[in-house]
């Protein structure tokens, strides 16, 4: 048993260390569940990196070392059971170490990894270490010390805490029984263990695919196939199917238990799908760590026949046999056997490239032998992990060896393996050279004399390169081979004799130029990339010597092509050394030389009104305006009897405004008549003037409400032809009118109206579609409403109601339909989608059986969007059973992240305020083993604090430190309580991680009664703007900026205060920002400013682009920004501004200056041309791309074209992208 933790009290860690453990545990359990729900397992190597990180930082947290602890049994397939349990306990001590606090879900955790690695331990001993702990046992606790029992064969044992738990009232669950089977089996009394079904059934429990494999198990272990054989076809009867998994795991109990005479009887129940590779996958890991690699490789076989076109198979197997030593003659067999099968293309390369990664090199060079025997190729790289690993040891005589075998096996191994992994053993290549000779491996070959070269030239021994340039022995070597090593030694020397030299040399030895044009050419390149190479401030140091080198090469009668020494005085220009340009001519065919061109509305009483009104005609005054305000006025009181009368009686004086008012009035009182009268009298189709919207809409209404279905349409083409303005809540009024259609029932009038929408183009949006399909469903239409769906598909491209025809569907027991819309489904978006669809209608129409079969169909994986779609919709329409039974069925659903679906059942249990509820899913949670997030232990430790129960667990919370601390202070002033104020601000910040516009109306009721702490103000400031909230947020910067002097927020909340202005458009607000950031020295994050220099590039605003650039140059590289970033945005503002001439004479100059400059690394244009593509401006792109391929062929610049190949191949256009390549 692990060691006991002690009951002590700990000392809250400051909110910096809760902040940092919080995203440290998100950090581990990303890492961790990735692993678990792509493979079902987890490396060793990747368990002991995430413990490694907890470990060095200290504090760890509770979820932090529960998840470690989880991680240590069966997920670890690759390790021995032993190897796993003494990890567990190095992983328990060390976190004790470092303060972590255990309670009872850490020691369930240890005892469900003992479970799975087959630990031997005292039961009553490690209940004794938990009660020592002052750690009190659980449900979960008791079932897996009987499990423990059960496992030794000792019933009685099991016996006493199952009685103990019926004391307490503890339900006796399916996990129990299933351990009972195990129990009586392994004591002898297999007929006791059969006879626990029957005991399970009577007590109200159905046995599940864990019992089932229970009583599978036992057999197996006695070798008795023919009742493993009966009780698999009693589970084809009665449960209809057989899970690949449960039959996975009987074959290991074989395996382990000596019969793997009985596996292939198993195998022949098993699907060997696709969709179970990676179940077997981890079934042979196993068999493979147990030394049952004959069995596992028999397993991997069963999957040749669903093998992928150029897609090998078995790597996996073949890397564990290398991690678990296994003899060479045996890989070599598998090797052979994979080929055979056509399973694998190349499995002896596979496994050199293992046994290389392991640092296996006995097993690596035994590999390399076959691989010779067979006829396979061999490269030089293949040499390289073995000669790092000598390297490191300082073993020469390795190194030596692995020369030698790589020379007998016929490699011929090229320049970086001598510079890179040999010669760095010794002081130079000199002293290289002469040790390999006298130590038999010193083979003369081109790659040799090419890496001495380079060595010495990057150690700037450029005596030692002229040398080695003039030997005779020195073979042909083109020069192109050593280039950028001899420029790092001029630029690392000031010899400048010994830079003319060589040049010579490399100018007038045809050795050093194979290929055409010619060294005229070849040293021009070069020359061209040395300038190239050097920063501003080297070129300027180097002044002097750079006009030497110029002046000796003209002695030397070294001439350059036109277009080299263009580019280079280009470079020079922009390194502003204008005096080194003069010299820089001497190069050129020509004296002198041109210019490059290279191109740059009150309500008011109505009886007043009435009286005021008939005053004013009395006094034969204008009575206009009151009339209007009067008609305004019976409308608000919804008196439309007296409004027409009052029309009638001043009908001269009416005007435009009381009309439309009137229309609106008579469409809300189904006075459809005298609406239309109104309408037709002052509004006709033929007159400019129109309606608003909403008048129309009110008419559009009324009229489908009552079959004036001509007059509806009309009135919708009169608001296309007179422009009415379109909102989203006019969009939101159509969608209203087709549903009331819909829900009456009223086909015509739905189909034609929508049709009328749609074609005239007033709204296009998916959710006008869906009263096409509700109609149908109001009148149990069901084959309409299919027809109805996939017309809808076929014509807009939306798949809607699909839940809803299910359910109907379901529901009426119409097998033929339900096939028919699967069918589609699964043709249109796959098998995957139209299984989830199934399943969550099951779940809405309690057919849990049913779901259950179809959530289990192999490899089938969790698709999280689904599943939270379902699981919102449970929540908001408060369905608990449907939502558990989600929870429940997905268990075993490959890839699914269970914390989630519990916190989607804790939030239903919030919602209903039902913490025994909550209390059950915690249980649950633990029996699963599930590591529950941050979020979801502060949701259930809410959930639990608000009904007055007790947390089990630690709270991982911020806020919850800052009141301990709160308190701690206002003790130490006699103070005995916290103030209300600080318990309102408290809850603002709770508030502020899911509901920052309640934490803000809370804050409102707040001013002027209390301060509001500096921390608090940002924090909320911060909220409000991640969740679309900028009015509010501004509101709360005025207030704190008002109560705090000297309030600024910090990096996170400017930079998302800034996000939010560019969105709104507040461009030079954003400036401001910024500005403001970075004078008080704060930096900005990368986000907020790519997105403030793309939105200002998009409006050609380059005089604000210019203003950001010079703001920007002394952080771009601390904040991680893109140094072509700027350069793109400023050339395409000029695009924007249609000055694509200006465009490109701004970047080329950048991009030649920047094509090996690290200082001016301005490289690509990626972003410029995606956004010229995608916007469709087509000059552009091609002004662009003219430039790209001007700067690869006349200055070897290929980054440009590069950028516009990628471009033309990402937007489909191949013959683009061809005529580059030729």
């Amino acid at each position: 048993v692990a060691p006991q933790q002690e009951g002590i009290v700990k000392e809250e860690p400051v909110p910096e260390i809760q902040t940092r453990r919080a995203w440290q545990f998100d950090w581990a359990l990303n890492k961790l569940d990735s692993s678990v729900r792509k493979t079902g397992r987890i490396p060793k190597s990747l368990l002991l990196k995430v413990f490694n990180e907890i470990y060095k930082t200290g504090c760890p947290g509770s979820n932090q070392t529960l998840l470690l602890l989880r991680s240590c049994g069966a997920l670890l397939p690759e390790v021995l059971s032993p190897e796993r349990t003494e990890l567990a306990h190095m992983i328990w001590d060390k976190m004790k170490e470092q303060g972590a606090v255990y309670d009872t879900s850490h020691y369930n955790a240890l005892l469900k990894v003992y479970l799975q690695n087959e630990h031997k331990f005292s039961p009553t001993e490690f209940l004794a270490k938990m009660e020592e702990a002052n750690v009190q046992p659980n449900r979960v606790t008791y079932q897996r010390l009987i499990a423990a029992y059960c496992n030794e064969g000792d019933i009685e044992g099991a016996s006493k805490i199952l009685g103990f738990m019926k004391t307490k009232d503890l339900p006796v669950t399916e996990a129990v029984f299933s351990s009972l089977v195990i129990g009586h089996a392994r004591s002898g009394d297999m007929k006791s263990a059969e006879n626990i079904l029957s005991v399970m059934r009577t007590a109200g429990v159905e046995p599940g695919p864990d019992t089932y494999l229970s009583l599978l198990n036992v057999y197996a272990e006695k070798g008795d196939i023919d009742s493993i054989k009966k009780t698999l076809e009693e589970i084809e009867k009665t449960e209809g199917y057989l899970m690949d998994r449960i039959l996975m795991q009987v074959i290991f109990s074989l395996a382990k238990a000596g019969y793997p005479q009985y596996i292939e009887d198993i195998k022949q129940h098993i699907r060997f799908e696709r969709q179970l590779i990676p179940d077997a996958m981890n079934l042979c890991l196993t068999l493979i760590t147990h030394g049952f690699e004959d069995i596992s490789f028999n397993i991997l076989k069963s999957f040749s026949s669903v093998s992928r076109e150029n897609v090998d198979q078995g790597s996996f197997f073949l890397q564990h046999c290398v991690n678990r030593d296994m003899p060479v003659y045996k890989l070599k067999q598998f090797c052979t056997e994979l080929k055979e099968a056509k399973m694998h293309s190349a499995p002896l390369t596979f496994i050199l490239r293992c046994a290389l990664e392991a640092n296996k090199s006995a097993l690596a060079i035994n590999v390399m032998k076959m691989m010779k025997e067979e006829g396979l190729p061999l490269r030089p790289h293949y040499s390289w992990p073995l000669l790092v690993a000598f390297q490191k040891e300082n073993n020469l005589k390795g190194t030596f060896e692995v020369l030698r075998v790589m020379h007998e096996l016929g490699v011929e191994l090229d320049p970086e393996t001598y510079t890179d992994y040999v010669f760095k053993n010794f002081a130079d290549s000199g002293t290289a050279r002469a040790q390999l000779k006298e130590n038999g491996c010193l083979f003369e070959t081109v790659a040799l004399s090419v890496a001495e070269i380079r060595y010495e030239a990057v150690h700037g021994r450029l005596k030692n390169v002229l040398s080695l340039l003039t030997s005779a022995s020195t073979p042909p070597i083109d020069m192109r081979q050593f280039k950028n090593s001899l420029i790092w030694g001029f630029k690392s020397s000031n010899d400048v004799h010994l830079w003319s030299k060589i040049t010579e040399l490399l100018y007038k030895d045809e050795r050093y130029c194979l290929t055409p044009p010619g060294p005229t050419e070849a040293v021009g390149y070069f020359l061209y990339q040395l300038i190239d190479s050097m920063s501003d401030s080297e070129v300027q140091a180097k002044e002097e010597r750079l006009r030497q080198y110029f002046h000796q090469l003209k002695e030397m009668n070294i001439v350059i092509p036109t277009t080299f020494y263009s580019g280079i005085r280009r470079l020079l220009d922009s390194l502003q050394v204008p005096e080194l340009m003069k010299d820089a001519r001497l190069l050129s065919h020509k004296k002198s030389l041109s210019t490059d061109n290279i191109p740059e509305s009150a309500k008011s009483d109505v009886s007043a009104l009435e009286e005021k009104l008939e005053k004013r005609k009395a006094e034969n005054q204008p009575i206009t305006d009151v009339l209007k305000q009067l008609i305004h006025a019976l409308c608000e009181e919804e008196n439309m009897q007296k409004a027409l009368e009052v029309k009638a009686k001043y009908e001269p004086d009416m005007v435009v405004g009381g009309y439309a008012a009137l229309i609106n009035l008579c469409c809300r009182h189904d006075n459809v008549e005298e609406a239309m009268n109104l309408k037709e009298k002052v509004f006709p189709k033929n007159s400019p003037v129109a309606l608003d919207s909403g008048k129309y809409i009110a008419l559009v209404e009324v009229l489908a409400k009552h079959g004036r279905l001509e007059d509806a349409i009309n009135i919708l083409t009169e608001m296309k032809e007179k422009d009415v303005p379109i909102s989203d809540r006019t969009v939101a009024s159509f969608f209203r009118i087709l549903n009331a259609a819909a829900t009456r029932g009223e086909v015509e009038t739905v189909n034609r109206l929508h049709e009328t929408i749609v074609n005239l183009g007033l709204a296009e949006t998916p959710v006008l579609h869906s009263p096409l399909i509700t109609v149908h469903l109001e009148k149990d239409d069901m084959p309409a409403a299919l027809e109805a769906l996939i017309n809808c598909y076929k014509k807009y491209g939306k798949i809607l109601q699909l839940h809803n025809i299910y359910c109907r569907l379901i529901e009426k027991g119409d097998a033929d339909l339900l096939e028919k819309v699967s069918e589609f489904i699964s043709r249109e978006y796959g098998d995957m989608m139209a299984l989830y669809d199934l399943f969550f209608a099951l779940l809405q129409t309690g057919k849990y059986k049913e779901a259950r079969k179809v959530i289990e169909t192999p490899g089938l994986r969790a698709h999280p969007g689904r599943l939270q779609w379902f699981a919102k919709r449970c929540i908001s329409n408060n369905q608990m059973e449907a939502l558990e039974q989600l929870v429940e069925l997905t268990q075993n659903l490959f890839e699914c992240d269970r914390d989630e679906m519990y916190y989607y059942l804790l939030q239903l249990c919030e919602n209903n305020g039902d913490w025994e509820k909550a209390e059950a899913v915690w249980t649950k949670i633990q029996e699963e083993n599930v590591v529950p997030r941050e979020k979801t232990l502060t949701l259930l430790a809410d959930i639990l604090e608000k009904n007055g129960q007790v947390v089990p667990f630690e709270i991982p919370s911020i806020t919850e430190n800052e009141i301990n601390l709160f308190i701690l202070k206002a003790r130490d002033e006699d103070t005995g309580s916290l103030s209300e104020s600080n318990v309102e601000e408290r809850k603002i910040r709770m508030l502020c991680k899911n509901n920052a516009k309640e934490a803000y109306g809370i804050f409102l009721k707040m001013q002027g009664k209390s301060e509001f702490r500096y921390r608090s103000y940002d924090i909320l400031i911060r909220a409000l703007l991640m969740q679309n909230c900028f009015e509010e947020a501004i509101e709360v910067k005025r207030i704190a900026e008002t109560h705090i002097k000297g309030f600024t927020l910090n990096s996170a909340a400017s930079s998302l205060l800034i996000i939010s202005q560019v969105r709104r458009d507040y461009l030079k607000d954003a400036m401001a920002v910024l500005k403001g950031m970075l004078d008080s020295g704060l930096l900005p994050t990368r986000p907020a400013v790519n997105l403030l220099t793309q939105t200002l590039a998009e409006k050609g605003d380059l005089k604000s682009l210019q203003a950001l650039k010079n703001v920007l140059e002394d952080i771009t590289e601390s904040i991680g920004l893109s140094s072509s970033l700027i350069a793109n945005a400023i050339a395409l503002a000029h695009t924007k501004n249609n000055d694509l001439d200006a465009a490109v004479e701004y970047l080329e100059p950048l991009l030649i200056s920047g094509a090996q400059n690290p200082d001016q690394a301005v490289k690509n244009i990626s972003y410029l041309l995606r956004k010229v593509s995608e916007e469709g401006l087509e000059p552009a792109l091609e002004k662009f791309g003219v430039m790209a391929e001007r700067l690869a062929s006349q200055f070897g610049i290929y980054r440009p074209v590069t950028d516009l190949f990628l471009q033309y191949v990402s937007a489909d256009r191949v013959d683009d992208a061809r005529s580059l390549l030729q």
